[in-house]
Parts: structure tokens; sequence; C-alpha cells
């Protein structure tokens, strides 16, 4: 039994400091690769990304997403504590719908370190390595990470990957409507997809333009987007 503890104690000790060291180096360098690209490739969805540097994406892109995924992202700690609610309540009413309420701070905590799925386990890990992230990145670090690495259709991911294939067209480049038409598949890019648009992305990308206008000019967005 003292030397499965040696073992279990010195185990916890690696595992720590790995994914410390890991974080660290997330800070400046993009992940090689994520779990949710192993799976795509694994079902045979292909991995298409091109992983671009922060001046390289077009303000529409970066304001898009906030206005789409996670509106209060320059004010929070990483956490929507109103929204988590307002999830959970809704949850409670409706067991066979679930609603989400990840930041874009959590969402990038599951797809650089963990994996897809629920789990308190996981959950549990991903309010840990948010807290990482937001202490030790950095907002604009944070959202550009999000723009290299989250699926924006089938196998397609980051920003620049969504530009070419969807516009021929590099990232910087996007145009406000084609930024918002990118954002609105994000809830399930592998079901709302933008080429052929589906009604979903059709419906939500001119209600994204509006949220748009309404956050540009915004202080503390604009310092993170610019």
């Amino acid at each position: 039994m003292k030397k499965a503890w040696r073992f279990l104690k010195k185990l916890f000790l690696f595992l720590f400091i790995f994914q410390f060291a890991y974080i660290l180096i997330c800070k400046w360098v993009n992940p090689p690769i994520t779990i949710t690209q192993v799976v795509s490739l694994l079902r045979g969805n292909g991995l298409k990304r091109d992983y671009v540097s922060y001046s390289e994406m077009s303000p529409n892109i970066k304001l898009a997403v906030i206005a789409s995924e996670d509106q209060l992202f320059p004010d929070h700690d990483g956490f929507d504590v109103k929204a988590i609610k307002k999830a959970i309540n809704y949850n409670k009413k409706h067991p066979t719908k679930t609603r989400g309420a990840s930041t874009i701070s959590q969402q990038v905590a599951k797809n650089v370190f963990l994996w897809q799925g629920g789990g308190y386990f996981r959950k549990g890990l991903e309010v840990y390595f948010t807290f990482m992230i937001e202490k030790i990145w950095g907002k604009k670090r944070i959202l550009e990470t999000y723009l290299n690495i989250a699926e924006m259709g089938k196998g397609i991911f980051g920003a620049q990957a969504a530009a070419k294939t969807y516009f021929n067209k590099d990232a910087q480049n996007l145009t406000q409507a084609e930024a918002a038409m990118i954002a609105a598949c994000l809830p399930n890019p592998k079901v709302f997809t933008v080429k052929p648009m589906c009604n979903y992305v059709a419906r939500r990308y001119g209600n994204i333009i509006q949220q748009m206008n309404h956050l540009d000019g915004d202080e503390e967005i604009d310092a993170i987007i610019k």
C-alpha cells in the first residue's frame, strides 16, 4: 500500500507539473492538436485547420463570436453566473432539452485541455482550466485560441479554415455578414451548415449582425478585438 501511495503521489505531481507547463506553453504556442480534432479524424470528418495570428483575423469575426457566444466576455472572470443559473432552471423544467451557458473561456478550456461531453468530473476540470487560462493567458489570447481551434463546420476548425472553405478568402478579410454566418453555426457546426446555408444559420446570422452593431464601439470590447 505504501508503494502504491508513493506511486500515486508521484503520478499526481507529474500530471500537475505537466498540465501547468502545458498551460504556460499554450499562452504563446497554439496546441498541436486537440482531442476534438483527433475524434474528427477518427470519425472520418477530416481536419481542416490553419492557425493564424490574432492580427491576421478580422475584427468582424472577433466581434461576431462575442456577439453570438458570450457578450459579457470582457467583463467576467471566465464564468457567467447569471447565465448558468438560467440554464439550470431551464434544464430542470425541460429535462429533454438542455441549454448550455458556457463562456468563450470555458469553451477554450474544454476544447484545448479536455474532451466533449458532460459529466461532473469533466465539468470540474473545466472549471479549473477556465480559472487558470483567465489568470495566465488574458482575454486576447483566449479569444485568439478560440478562433483558431473552434469547430466551424464538419471537420473545419478555426476562422481561417472556415473563411477559406466558405468564402475563399483569408480570415482577416471577412465581412460583417460573412463573420456572422460563421458565428451562427457555432452552437452545432456539424448540423448548422454555412454552405449550403441551413435555415437556422439563415435566420440567426441577421440577429448576430444586429448584436454586432449594438456592441460596436463598446470600449472594453474594442480593446480586445483591435
